[in-house]
C-alpha cells in the first residue's frame, strides 16, 4: 500500500460514489486503490461493489485510517440497484460531487465461440452501467451546479492486443464515445467527464480472467512487463492517482479526454 505520499486535501468536502470500489481477489484492484486515495485526500466515499464483503474490506481499510466510508452493494446491470446505491448515498450525504465508474471483465474466446449471452454480458458491464450511474448522479450533479465523472476505460479501447475478447474492444471503445459525448453535453453545467485508459496494470482482476491466456502466471506476468516499454506493469495507484487528477479542480479546464495510464505502451505501438 502506498502510504508514504503527502495529501493535501484536493477533495475535502467532497463526496465520491466509487462503483467498483472493492476487489474480487486480495490486494489492490484500480476501483479500490481510487476510493481509498480519494478519501485520503479528503472525500467522503461511498464504495459500492456487486460482492458486498469487498466493499466493507476497503471501507474497513477506511475506518482504520480514520476516514469516511459506506459500503454499499449493486449489481451495475440492474437499473434498480443502481439507482437504490445512488439514492442511498445522497441520502446519507446530501450530494455526489464525483461519480467513479469502475466495474469491468472480460469474456475470452473467438467470436464464432462466444455466445450472445458471453457478448451481452460484457457490454451491459462495461457500458450499460455507465450510461445507468450516469443516469442516475447526474441529475444531482446538475442541481448542485457541476461535478466530474471519472469512467476507468482500457487502452484496449484504443489499440488491439492479442487476447480474444472482441465484447471487451467494443465496449471500452463506445465507452470512450460515451465520456466525450457527455463532456460536451454537460460541458457548459460545469459537470466534467472524463476517461483513463489503463494499459498492463498489475491487478488481482488479470489472474482470474487474463492469465488463463498463458502457459502459467509466471509467463503472464513477463508477457505482460514485456509489452510495457518501461519494462514492467503498472500498479492499480497508478490508475488512481490519473483519477485523482481527473476528479479533482486541478483538471478543472479538461473534460472529454481519455488519458492512457500504460507505461508508453501506446506510443510504442505494441
Amino acid at each position: 500500500m502506498m502510504t508514504d505520499k503527502h495529501y493535501y486535501g484536493r477533495l475535502k468536502g467532497r463526496v465520491a460514489l466509487v462503483f467498483g470500489g472493492g476487489s474480487s481477489e486480495p490486494g489492490w484492484s484500480n476501483g479500490k486503490a481510487a476510493a481509498v486515495l480519494y478519501a485520503r485526500e479528503g472525500a467522503t466515499v461511498a464504495v459500492v461493489d456487486i460482492d458486498l464483503d469487498a466493499a466493507r474490506e476497503t471501507c474497513r481499510i477506511l475506518q482504520e485510517e480514520g476516514l469516511s466510508g459506506l459500503a454499499l452493494q449493486a449489481d451495475v446491470t440492474c437499473e434498480s440497484q443502481v439507482a437504490e446505491a445512488v439514492n442511498k448515498t445522497l441520502v446519507r450525504y446530501g450530494q455526489i460531487d464525483v461519480l467513479h465508474n469502475n466495474v469491468g471483465i472480460t469474456r475470452m474466446g473467438l467470436l464464432p465461440d462466444l455466445e450472445l449471452a458471453d457478448w451481452q454480458k460484457v457490454i451491459d458491464t462495461n457500458l450499460t452501467s455507465v450510461f445507468l450511474t450516469c443516469k442516475h448522479v447526474i441529475p444531482s450533479m446538475l442541481e448542485r451546479g457541476g461535478g466530474s465523472i471519472v469512467n476507468i476505460s482500457s487502452l484496449a479501447s484504443i489499440q488491439i492486443n492479442n487476447y480474444p475478447y472482441a465484447p471487451y474492444f467494443a465496449s471500452k471503445a463506445g465507452l470512450n464515445q460515451l465520456t466525450r459525448a457527455l463532456a460536451v453535453q454537460y460541458a457548459a453545467d460545469n459537470i466534467r467527464v472524463n476517461a483513463v485508459l489503463p494499459g498492463v496494470i498489475n491487478t488481482p482482476l488479470v489472474y482470474r480472467q487474463i492469465s488463463g491466456q498463458f502457459e502459467n502466471q509466471e509467463a503472464m506476468i513477463a508477457a505482460r512487463n514485456a509489452a510495457s516499454p518501461m519494462g514492467r506493469m503498472g500498479e492499480a495507484w497508478d490508475v488512481a492517482y490519473a483519477a485523482l487528477f481527473l476528479a479533482s479542480d486541478e483538471s478543472r479546464y479538461i473534460t472529454g479526454v481519455c488519458i492512457p495510464v500504460d507505461g508508453g505502451k501506446s506510443c510504442a505501438g505494441r
